[in-house]
């Protein structure tokens, strides 16, 4: 699928990898971008039309439906992170159930009120965000790493089963990028507007999987291996 002439919806748009995905999207000439954000005040952006969804919200989300019944690729973006003592932290329980309802419910509720406006389009497609979380253990980071390989999993699953009415879906596979959500964490980071570019490429290839930095593309090579990356991991992913 194309970006020229595409409607976009993108969640969580207002900062970072959605504001890169926004931005990246009317350079390549898409007839609307429609921005999904929690708060739109203030939110001044040329070319990019502010809808206010928040994906634990169904009400917000049936609205921004309603106003976006035009789009034509939905970038399921939006997702929080915290860090945490270790998978038996006394908090990880907690932070668990907020990391999956944004990360993984979120995704799941807004697919849901967007695919039928999808399926009725001659062409379109989805955009999950996902993560190299999925196979690299990394304690800290626990209940988003759960929530992250869940959205994996649904991603899998929605893919063949929109299979037929003509829908892509694409998971985009990162590491660590350099916005908002990693602020703090002193590690190697990937320019979103990069990770952007490669994933807008890979839609219009019709891949249906995205590995947006090297790291990520070495981690899922050692997938197959006898100790793979999620065991042991790659020297230097740690």
């Amino acid at each position: 699928m194309d970006i020229t002439g595409a409607t976009i919806f993108i969640t969580g748009a207002n900062r970072g990898l959605g504001l890169a995905f926004a931005r990246e999207a009317r350079r390549r000439g898409a007839a609307k971008v429609y921005g999904g954000m929690r708060n739109t005040n203030g939110f001044q952006e040329p070319g990019i039309v502010p809808v206010r969804i928040d994906v634990t919200d169904k009400a917000s989300i049936a609205v921004a439906a309603e106003l976006a019944a035009d789009t034509t690729l939905l970038v399921n973006n939006a997702g929080i992170a915290a860090l945490i003592d270790g998978p038996l932290a006394a908090d990880v329980e907690a932070q668990s159930a907020r990391m999956f309802d944004t990360n993984y419910y979120g995704v799941v509720r807004v697919t849901q009120a967007f695919e039928q406006i999808l399926s009725a389009k001659p062409r379109a497609a989805i955009i999950n965000v996902l993560s190299d979380i999925v196979w690299l253990p990394r304690p800290y980071l626990t209940p988003y790493a759960a929530s992250k390989a869940a959205a994996w999993s649904y991603t899998n699953q929605l893919r063949l089963h929109l299979q037929e009415r003509g829908i892509q879906v694409l998971g985009l596979h990162v590491g660590f990028m350099d916005t908002d959500l990693t602020n703090g964490i002193d590690v190697p980071k990937a320019n979103p507007e990069d990770v952007v570019r490669q994933t807008y490429d890979a839609l219009i290839a019709g891949k249906s999987e995205i590995m947006a930095d090297n790291g990520t593309a070495v981690l899922k090579g050692t997938l197959a291996a006898e100790i793979p990356g999620y065991i042991t991991p790659p020297a230097g992913l740690q």
